[in-house]
């Protein structure tokens, strides 16, 4: 499973949303959804 796939379901295991995870990360939610789409690597 990919990296992007075990974020998401994860995450949705859990209930948090793109928006939750990425400020506990101190990261935007653009920066998550590109993670979980695969569109960037970092």
């Amino acid at each position: 499973m990919e990296i992007g796939n075990q974020i998401k379901a994860l995450r949705a295991r859990r209930g948090v949303t793109q928006e939750v995870l990425a400020e506990a990360l101190g990261v935007t939610a653009q920066a998550v959804s590109k993670w979980e789409t695969g569109v960037s690597h970092s």
